[in-house]
């Protein structure tokens, strides 16, 4: 499940580090998040659908791994990023 274009467009206002910024790890991150939230919404009513159950698990190790090089690089953005999206404990 892909997310909006105005909803990735928000996303990327919110999380940016300047205006043209659409690659850092922290936008990378919460995209990932919100898409992560969309297919854990859609394996209610599909249990069954295993194969986006593999996408999804893509997702969560593509997401783990933009977490840890953000907490090695910037431990500080780290952790309000996590704050903010309420991930992790």
């Amino acid at each position: 499940m892909s997310i909006k274009s105005e909803s990735k467009s928000k996303l990327i206002n919110e999380y940016s580090r300047s205006e043209k910024d659409t690659g850092s790890p922290e936008v990378q991150i919460a995209i990932l998040t919100e898409r992560i939230t969309n297919l854990t919404g859609h394996f209610q009513s599909h249990k069954k659908d295993n194969h986006s159950r593999t996408g999804l698990m893509r997702l969560i190790n593509q997401r783990r791994s933009l977490l840890a090089y953000l907490k090695k690089s910037n431990k500080d953005s780290y952790d309000k990023l996590i704050d903010k999206l309420g991930i992790r404990k």
